[in-house]
């Protein structure tokens, strides 16, 4: 049987540092109430002539060093984000020729902050077939431009940032599961419902988000999404050497991780750094983990998220 394995990861935070105590000169807020709401202490924001592509690429690279893999040598390229560079062409096909591959399948998934997930699965169902022997995955969002920084409930939340993985066919198993879900009926709870229209935007560009509502649904689909997995895979939470979650909130992690009974010692949390930086979080996460030694070789990892849509997810994945 053939398997999608991880080979390398990577991930990159723009320099600019946003701390709480600044964004108390911006809106009625303060230090305390972010971290005890959101647990985030700063976040990164790219800077005015950078763009997604920028922060993409810097993650790829380290991927592909990591991985000791040629750009050439990637059969596919899927990017996923919220916030591509142009309308068109996608920004899996900018980053592409950014990294100096030609001919390689390339394009963009948007699944705002499950678009990693989504794009894994993707990237792994490729792979499984035979169509492609290698895979470059990125999770990137500049979500700083989709923020009214007179918001206290979003401004706090979100950052910039990027991740990537290579992917690679293997006999040894890589990628056991995928479990993608959508429901449109929530579309209103988080949403950024503007449209480009004859060179304009239409509407507010804004993000809007019910936080309450957002939560409540979070930590429910979540939990049935991880469960989903592990019956898949006739497993128990037991068998998880470490949960990767999408870094939006870490009420929202350590309830998720309550209700699965899961000790928050076998769950990667980046968030107080970053924020919730959208498509990038997982892989981020996932990266900053791999590099510092927590997750090891042949380990069982759980990826989840969840997105504007909604959109959620689960990847069982052996590392």
């Amino acid at each position: 049987m053939i398997y999608s394995r991880i080979i390398g990861t990577g991930s990159y935070l723009p320099k600019r540092v946003l701390t709480n105590a600044e964004l108390e000169s911006l809106v009625d807020t303060s230090d305390q109430w972010i971290i005890e709401r959101t647990g985030i202490r700063t976040r990164h924001l790219a800077v005015e002539d950078q763009d997604t592509c920028d922060l993409a690429e810097q993650a790829a690279r380290r991927a592909l060093d990591m991985a000791q893999c040629d750009v050439s040598e990637i059969d596919l390229i899927i990017l996923a984000t919220t916030t591509p560079d142009r309308i068109f062409p996608s920004t899996a096909c900018l980053l592409q020729a950014r990294l100096g591959n030609h001919g390689a399948m390339a394009f963009d998934v948007q699944a705002v902050c499950s678009g990693f997930i989504y794009a894994l699965s993707i990237a792994d169902q490729f792979i499984k077939t035979g169509t492609v022997q290698r895979a470059l995955v990125v999770g990137a969002d500049i979500f700083s431009r989709l923020i009214n920084w007179s918001d206290r409930n979003t401004c706090v939340l979100f950052g910039d940032g990027s991740g990537a993985v290579v992917l690679e066919a293997s006999t040894t198993p890589g990628i056991l599961s995928s479990h993608l879900h959508a429901d449109g009926a929530y579309k209103d709870l988080l949403t950024a419902p503007a449209m480009v229209a004859q060179d304009r935007l239409n509407g507010d560009g804004f993000t809007k988000m019910q936080g309450n509502e957002v939560f409540k649904f979070a930590v429910k689909a979540l939990s049935k999404v991880v469960d989903e997995a592990l019956v898949a895979n006739q497993l128990d939470m037991s068998a998880i050497d470490w949960l990767v979650p999408h870094q939006a909130n870490i009420r929202i992690i350590t309830a998720t991780a309550k209700k699965l009974k899961l000790p928050m010692e076998k769950v990667v949390v980046t968030v107080s750094e970053h924020g919730n930086t959208s498509a990038a979080s997982v892989p981020l996460a996932l990266d900053v983990a791999v590099r510092d030694g927590r997750i090891q070789r042949d380990e069982l990892l759980l990826l989840e998220a969840i997105g504007g849509g909604f959109t959620w997810g689960a990847v069982l994945l052996r590392y």
